[in-house]
């Protein structure tokens, strides 16, 4: 696909998945996944759910029930609760609403109040941060498979390359890297602005998450607004993009959860916490999210092409997978296009529940260099798993209105373990044919 037929292909269904604003951010790029460090982990989560699973196969990825209503009689519902998104947030039916392709009015106190799943693992975490030298590898492995609450804002900081392995280095580059953030933000914010990259993010970030108190705050939106311009101004080739706000909040939510352990989040007043703690969250949200897209970068030029690259790798792979399932989209006019560029784009942010994102990040920060390749078949098995709705659908706007607003409102961490683990199985059992997949990312280019 020519850069002018994306564009043109961008204009004519841009109201089918959006709702003014482009869905166009970070992009994926192609990259090495290791073996080693994710096998266990995953083999031991599909074991774990043998039960909820054992009727998967090739072609049909099932997570565990949500307790819906029968088929025909849920997607009708659903379909009418999108046309009357206009509403509020609650309902005398108890659902809650939410815009299509915008991340969901999750309860963020689930950040604060969930459970750890094992003491004993949170225990090995501890001994494994507290080493004078960390094993990196070791870390990963273990981080593959969730963080606990308790550990993740430091683990996180060390599986994005924003804190070294040697402790005692730690203290010391986190205060020369926050301090140079500061510097940062009078270099540029603080002076005078490039004017139209301010203003379009300045334009998008009240629209942000739209139905979460939290994110409406605007001590939160200026905070977002320096890290989005920063980023921006620190790397022209590409400069702001769209929508890359998503991308900033499972780490700003991370090290919020960190200054205020045990709080609701919905709507939590970030003007109660300190001027410092609001400072070390923002600082540390950009300089993670900064060591997060380096690899993916080259996603962002003209048109995109890195992500178009990879929309028509996940059409091949399903088509080898389920070709049953991708025949009924292409009888029916869906282009892989027209649903998984977002879902490659912000990395699943707007299709799952935020505390759901943040589990999926766990996963996909310990992959490390190999994420990106990872996520093709994360979105393959988030794909297959709506694959019985999908066949129920008999036409366009039915199959549209699904992949662009799946339940998954009900989603926890159990469902994302599931998908990382199916998407593993997956990679491993087509991964025997790497250049059949990278010579599809190209046809249409």
């Amino acid at each position: 696909m020519s850069g002018s037929s994306y564009q043109q292909f961008q204009a004519s269904v841009n109201d089918a998945w959006d709702l003014g604003d482009d869905d166009i951010i970070s992009g994926i790029a192609e990259t090495k996944i290791s073996r080693a460090i994710s096998e266990t982990a995953a083999l031991n989560v599909i074991n774990s759910h043998r039960n909820s699973t054992k009727n998967v196969n090739k072609s049909d990825v099932k997570v565990e029930s949500e307790n819906l209503k029968p088929k025909e009689e849920a997607l009708a519902v659903r379909k009418n609760e999108i046309k009357r998104t206009g509403g509020g947030v609650g309902s005398s039916s108890g659902l809650i609403r939410h815009y299509p392709g915008r991340p969901r009015p999750v309860r963020l106190s689930a950040l604060a109040s969930r459970e750890e799943s094992s003491e004993s693992k949170l225990e090995r975490f501890q001994q494994l941060l507290e080493n004078p030298v960390l094993d990196l590898d070791e870390l990963k492995q273990l981080s593959w498979s969730g963080i606990p609450t308790k550990a993740r804002a430091v683990t996180w900081r060390l599986l994005a390359g924003y804190l070294p392995a040697n402790t005692e280095r730690r203290a010391e580059t986190l205060e020369r890297k926050r301090a140079d953030y500061k510097h940062l933000v009078k270099q540029y914010y603080d002076s005078e602005r490039e004017e139209d990259t301010y203003r379009q993010i300045h334009i998008d970030i009240p629209r942000m998450s739209p139905l979460v108190a939290l994110f409406q705050q605007n001590t939160v939106q200026v905070m977002f607004e320096r890290i989005l311009y920063i980023w921006a101004i620190r790397h022209p080739a590409s400069g702001y993009v769209q929508g890359i706000n998503d991308l900033v909040t499972p780490f700003f939510m991370v090290f919020l959860q960190e200054a205020a352990p045990g709080k609701e989040l919905d709507n939590f007043p970030l003007d109660k916490l300190s001027e410092e703690q609001r400072n070390i969250i923002e600082a540390d949200s950009f300089w993670c999210l900064s060591k997060f897209l380096d690899s993916i970068q080259d996603n962002y030029i003209f048109a995109q092409l890195g992500i178009q690259y990879k929309v028509n790798q996940l059409k091949e792979l399903i088509r080898r997978i389920d070709l049953p399932l991708h025949e009924h989209l292409q009888t029916h006019g869906v282009d892989y296009l027209q649903f998984s560029f977002r879902w490659m784009n912000n990395l699943l942010t707007r299709e799952i529940p935020l505390p759901c994102t943040i589990r999926l990040w766990d996963t996909y920060l310990a992959e490390s260099d190999g994420f990106a390749i990872f996520q093709l078949y994360v979105c393959a098995a988030f794909l297959l798993h709506w694959r019985e709705k999908l066949m129920l659908e008999k036409d366009f706007q039915g199959l549209m209105i699904l992949l662009q607003n799946v339940p998954t409102q009900n989603w926890t961490d159990s469902n994302i373990s599931v998908l990382v683990a199916e998407a593993y199985r997956l990679k491993f059992a087509f991964a025997d044919a790497p250049n059949h997949l990278h010579n599809a990312g190209k046809s249409d280019r």
